[in-house]
């Protein structure tokens, strides 16, 4: 992961490049966040889904994705056709992940609303808005014919989404989040389940909150890839990998590293050489 903040397009594009060669890495990631949440806040930051859309362009094997989009940013139907667009550059590799949006406890994420001029609705309405922004962005994404959506908090009338995604019957959906609210959208929604959080003790019982969502609509939580965010530090490469084995002890066996600025030169064949052969091999 590549967080697109207090970097340059240039610094990314290498890093993206240079990974998309490396077998040993599957996936390369960006974040959704429209003013910086770390560092200088008036330092430069690009948006998500414009930027990955150039990746795509710029890849031919990774994965891709923004870890995670935030829901409270676009229109759900717009969003999926943001998404379903970024499919078919990426020929199929798009990962969608999403998330009901900013901790309304985060300052230098809440401040992004003001900015630019979008509401930030309560916790209850943003997750029930999310629930069924899941469920429409699967309908766009799948269904043949123009439709009509009446939800609680979204209207649609003649939704369509031409062209679909590559991917049949839709790119994987990786949902964010932790709260008791937003683990019952993910049993019913996820593919993958990423907990922001890299805590491994909170993740084991996040998880089993999980598992208990996905019993009680009938799911096998199986169905469900864990996903979990390692921070890595270029100095101490030991820490990192000791992060890695934990987060598998655990049963989370899709990791996202997270690179931090400046990039080492040849970064991405340091992580594959340093952090991911390593841990493949124990």
């Amino acid at each position: 992961m590549t967080a697109p903040m207090q970097v340059s397009y240039q610094d990314i594009q290498q890093v993206w490049r240079e990974a998309d060669a490396i077998a040993e890495i599957e996936h390369a990631w960006l974040f959704d966040h429209l003013m910086p949440i770390a560092g200088d806040p008036d330092g430069p930051i690009f948006e998500g889904w414009t930027l990955l859309s150039a990746m795509a362009a710029q890849t031919r094997r990774l994965r891709l994705g923004l870890l995670v989009t935030s829901n409270r940013f676009r229109p759900p139907a717009m969003l999926a056709k943001m998404a379903a667009t970024v499919d078919v550059v990426s020929g199929g590799r798009l990962d969608f992940g999403i998330g009901v949006g900013s901790r309304p406890g985060h300052p230098l994420a809440r401040r992004e609303y003001e900015a630019y001029g979008l509401p930030f609705h309560e916790t209850d309405r943003a997750v029930r808005n999310f629930a069924e922004a899941c469920t429409v962005i699967r309908k766009l994404w799948t269904e043949d014919k123009p439709f009509d959506f009446h939800g609680d908090t979204i209207q649609l009338t003649g939704a369509f989404c031409n062209p679909k995604p590559v991917q049949r019957p839709h790119p994987p959906i990786m949902i964010g989040g932790r709260s008791a609210a937003t683990l019952r959208v993910i049993a019913e929604h996820a593919d993958l389940w990423n907990l922001p959080s890299g805590d491994i003790a909170d993740a084991v019982s996040r998880g089993a909150l999980l598992d208990r969502y996905c019993a009680e609509i009938g799911r096998d939580p199986a169905e469900i890839t864990r996903s979990i965010p390692v921070p890595v530090s270029y100095d101490q490469p030991a820490r990192t990998r000791a992060a890695i084995a934990a987060a598998l002890d655990a049963g989370f066996r899709h990791i996202i590293l997270g690179l931090t600025p400046p990039y080492p030169p040849s970064v991405a064949r340091w992580v594959a050489d340093e952090l991911i052969i390593p841990s493949q091999a124990v």
